[in-house]
């Protein structure tokens, strides 16, 4: 039986992929490299622990990461600041049902927990929120399970007791080998076909999983 939905953040609520994308450039032009926003593509979802090995392999040994990451955090604070954040189409609606359902919600995010608490108090939705699970907390971030695994420790619930909602194959992997019923809202790319026979489900947007949580419901399964 379901007992909670857990979110990702980038992506999947907050249309900050193409902020990242945006800043992550800005911010590695400034020091003087090249980063396309294909390169930012292939590092949704990891903590910064994989995100710099992989930045260096495609950029280069000397590449900065520290330096410029911390230029794209600056860069990315001040425009949300100052332009606020836009939402993803049907989060509202599906945080409202969860409120309304014996079902628990909990974020799990590579964002540290900082950024996390300024994003969503942003999009007016942080208190609908039962937990918060985020990159600073664990020791390997996504791909690697550990932080859904922390998550469902954190809630007290079996990995298959818990849904992960996620948008980036790098979530997805991390999601389904902790063993939780992983469903994909996809943002910048559609699930690859290995990464398919992963999925529980797949949505066009968030107020569709509502859908799949009704069907659980009247099965059930909740």
């Amino acid at each position: 039986m379901l007992k909670a939905v857990i979110f990702d953040m980038d992506g999947l609520m907050l249309d900050t992929e193409r902020l990242l994308q945006r800043f992550w450039c800005e911010a590695a032009e400034f020091y003087g490299y090249n980063m396309t926003p294909d390169t930012v593509l292939g590092m949704r979802s990891l903590s910064s622990r994989y995100s710099e090995k992989y930045l260096k392999r495609r950029l280069g040994e000397d590449f900065d990461y520290r330096k410029v990451r911390a230029k794209r955090i600056e860069l990315m604070n001040t425009y949300i600041m100052r332009s606020g954040v836009v939402k993803k189409k049907g989060l509202d609606e599906l945080l409202d049902f969860l409120r309304s359902s014996p079902l628990k919600a909990a974020v799990c995010t590579a964002t540290d927990f900082e950024r996390t608490k300024m994003y969503l108090e942003n999009a007016g939705v942080y208190d609908k929120f039962d937990e918060f699970i985020c990159g600073n907390m664990v020791e390997r971030g996504k791909p690697a399970p550990d932080i859904y695994e922390y998550a469902c420790r954190r809630l007290e619930l079996a990995p298959h007791e818990c849904a992960a909602l996620e948008d980036s194959p790098n979530g997805v992997i991390s999601a389904a080998v902790a063993g939780l019923n992983t469903i994909m809202i996809p943002d910048l790319t559609e699930p690859s076909e290995d990464i398919k026979p992963l999925l529980f489900d797949c949505c066009e947007s968030l107020d569709k999983v509502i859908d799949v949580l009704k069907k659980e419901l009247n099965e059930g399964r909740i």
